[in-house]
């Protein structure tokens, strides 16, 4: 089979994404590779369709036990032949796993880097058949990386003992230092590096100043409607932890705490019932997160600064794997950065580390003070870029208060300049403060034009300045030298005049706030019937999960059920097309979840009524109706569009009602009927409640089947415009 074959009739995806295929053929040819793809973009399909086609058995390093379980469970689920070795075993199922590894009976085998390096699972690998190495979370081998694990550094043996089987290190967040170190520690000097890009557009990010952070954050999760919807809030103390999840609790949230000083077993039943049940918030501290698979994570808050962009990125990532959705919020003060800095001083890290350390913290507090699209800035701190601002984040919906702020940029990058881009920010504010400081007079810096020009500023405001000039792009940072600015070439035509900057105000001063209710995000959800198929469809895939304990969105993921919910499929043909399926899901639940969605056709009429909680978005068409209206207007009929779709003539109707009601579409240049059919029609309706006119049974029977669901839909969506 052909990658694409696998990806379709194993995966049930249609169409590779980005650079998943050429990442595929590159191994499949034998070569290493070092993958950078944000969490969600499907980076494990590209050493598990390799390891379905090479011969021999795949190993996966990977350095969590829960992160191992979910993919194998996952790959299990379409058939696949995996297992994983590590401690949470018993002696028997770690027998059972060695035997199918030496029987060849495996596709894939993940594992614990402890339990790889033995000599005696080294000496094992030599005599087995081995079809490449996938370093997961490759950013541990890094001193540099967020989550550096010493374990990770003696990988290098397998380029040593294995040099001639592929290995693929991937990961979803590495700065330059990292990457380097990665490359070094697994001696990857000729592999390829493929990088697909940082952008989560589906992720909205939002950042607000501290004022009373538990009523901030509770107004957040009512204000986005994240009642039973799954999600991660993360504190910088233990104490904090346990503190939130029990005043959530009492708030009405189901919120349990995850962090390393509590009982394994309560980390573990608390891990579980996050991964298992629908709905519940883990409050914890960066001790989780790392490799969890669950794709419906629909927020990831932090109450606290993380210490990193690095980190903050990977944490965020763990919201929208599902591609639906979903929000970054922070809240962030000066006691967190006091805190933070405190923590980094009194560390045994050498000064060297500590320096990188410093200057991280101050890249993320730059990203905090943004006055310009936060995406833009998350994505160039990884050097990849954005042309236009994303329209998804809060400084872009919600402009903040600034000032212009060109002439003190100009003052500052200059001094970078004069001063030979070779010191600190600390350093360059005393230049222009035009301190009496030895080590100046020493340089000879007090002759410099820069000298003293900017008095203007005290030194707090100046160090905002530095820290969004650095932030946007204008200067850069020299992390493994002493820490010294440089100029990067987007400061030329600042320098010249060329183009103006606004600043952010500087935090202390006592700018008004602005008390505006924050937007929802556009997160598409369904009314009336079409709520209650959902949450069928939901409880039927939270049945089966149970039944073999397993995460629920390892039998489907969300977006599945929200095809399910669209497309109304009625045979298994059908229900192959959906994303996500594949054969092995297909012949295991295809006929249990149409049997679902029969009966509820049965019940309520098979209509599909689709509804956004945001107003603003309440005249956009979904991709699918909006493809739908456009043959409409070239001149096809309903059944020809839905023959040419492959789509139920129901769900055709159900597109064409939604044009209706958005404005459109006419109801007469849809179905042809009477002025006075139409008046009975709405008046059946006008006799509901309103809160039942979308159950369209009733109105269906009153009629005696005179007029089909589509008719009934179609007048309905004139009738609420």
């Amino acid at each position: 089979m052909t990658p694409l074959d696998i990806l379709r009739n194993t995966f049930g995806y249609q169409h590779f994404r980005g650079e998943q295929e050429n990442i595929i053929n590159h191994i499949l040819a034998g070569g290493d590779a070092l993958v950078l793809m944000p969490t969600g973009g499907g980076k494990s399909l590209c050493y598990q369709i390799p390891a379905l086609i090479r011969p021999g058995v795949a190993i996966v390093i990977s350095p969590l036990i829960s992160l191992m379980q979910d993919q194998v469970s996952a790959l299990q689920q379409f058939g696949i032949r995996a297992a994983f070795l590590n401690s949470s075993l018993t002696l028997d199922e770690a027998r059972l796993v060695s035997r199918q590894l030496r029987q060849g009976e495996l596709d894939l085998l993940y594992i614990a880097p402890e339990r790889l390096m033995t000599t005696r699972f080294l000496d094992f690998l030599d005599t087995a058949q081995i079809a490449l190495f996938a370093i997961d979370e490759a950013h541990c081998v890094s001193q540099w990386g967020h989550d550096f694990r010493t374990d990770y550094a003696q990988l290098s043996i397998l380029h040593q003992r294995f040099p001639s089987i592929p290995r693929i290190a991937l990961t979803a967040t590495a700065d330059d230092p990292t990457r380097r170190d990665i490359i070094t520690h697994l001696g990857l000097d000729k592999a390829k590096i493929f990088i697909a890009g940082f952008n989560r557009p589906n992720i909205r990010y939002r950042v607000v100043q501290k004022k009373n952070v538990r009523r901030q954050l509770l107004n957040f999760l009512e204000e986005e409607g994240y009642h039973g919807d799954a999600g991660i809030i993360y504190c910088l103390s233990r104490k904090k932890v346990e503190e939130t999840a029990d005043w959530l609790k009492k708030q009405g949230w189901p919120a349990l705490p995850y962090h390393a000083g509590l009982e394994s077993e309560v980390r573990k039943q608390n891990q579980t019932r996050f991964l298992h049940e629908e709905g519940v918030i883990i409050v914890a501290t960066i001790a989780f997160g790392m490799g969890i698979d669950k794709p419906n994570v629909r927020f990831v808050a932090h109450l606290d600064l993380p210490k990193s962009l690095e980190a903050y990125y990977q944490e965020t990532g763990r919201a929208g794997r599902d591609g639906l959705p979903a929000n970054a919020w922070m809240a962030y003060g000066l006691q967190d950065v006091v805190l933070l800095r405190r923590m980094m001083e009194q560390s045994d890290a050498n000064e060297q580390h500590k320096r990188i350390e410093r200057h991280k913290l101050e890249s993320m507090l730059a990203y905090c003070e943004l006055t310009t699209c936060r995406r833009q800035a998350l994505l160039e701190y990884f050097n990849d870029h954005l042309d236009k601002p994303c329209g998804n984040c809060d400084t872009c919906l919600e402009p903040v208060e600034t000032w212009d702020g060109t002439e003190a940029a100009q003052k500052a990058l200059s001094c970078i300049y004069r001063t030979g881009q070779r010191f600190g920010v600390h350093y360059l504010i005393d230049v222009l403060l035009g301190k009496d400081n030895p080590r100046i007079k020493a340089l000879k810096h007090e002759q410099l034009s820069t000298f003293g020009i900017g008095q203007e500023l005290n030194e707090t405001q100046w160090h905002s300045v530095f820290r969004q000039l650095i932030a946007r792009g204008f200067a850069t940072v020299d992390l493994e030298g002493y820490g010294s600015l440089q100029l990067a070439e987007k400061a030329r035509p600042l320098l010249r005049g060329e183009q103006r900057i606004s600043l952010r105000k500087d935090i202390k001063q006592k700018a008004k706030l602005k008390n505006k209710k924050y937007n929802r995000s556009s997160r598409q959800t369904f009314v009336g019937n079409d709520k209650i198929l959902w949450e069928n469809l939901r409880s039927k895939r939270l049945e089966l999960a149970n039944s073999q304990n397993v995460p629920p969105y390892v039998i489907f993921h969300d977006s599945t059920l929200d095809e399910m919910v669209q497309q109304r499929p009625q045979t298994l043909e059908q229900f192959a097309k959906l994303s996500g399926v594949g054969s092995s899901k297909l012949e295991r639940y295809g006929q249990i979840f149409l049997e679902v969605l029969d009966a509820h056709s049965l019940e309520y009429g098979n209509e599909t009524v689709i509804k956004t909680t945001t107003p603003d978005f309440d005249n956009i068409l979904s991709n699918t109706a909006q493809t739908t209206l456009e043959a409409f207007n070239q001149g096809l009929s309903p059944e020809q569009i839905a023959e040419q779709r492959q789509l139920k003539l129901s769900t055709i109707y159900d597109h064409l009602s939604q044009a209706i009601e958005t404005g459109k579409l006419e109801l007469s240049q849809v179905i042809q009927l009477s002025e006075t059919e139409i008046h009975e029609i709405e008046d059946k309706l006008l006799e509901r409640p309103i809160e039942e006119q979308h159950i369209l049974k009733p109105i269906f029977e009153a009629f005696e089947g005179h007029y089909d669901y589509g008719i009934l839909k179609c007048v309905r969506a004139h009738l609420w415009r």
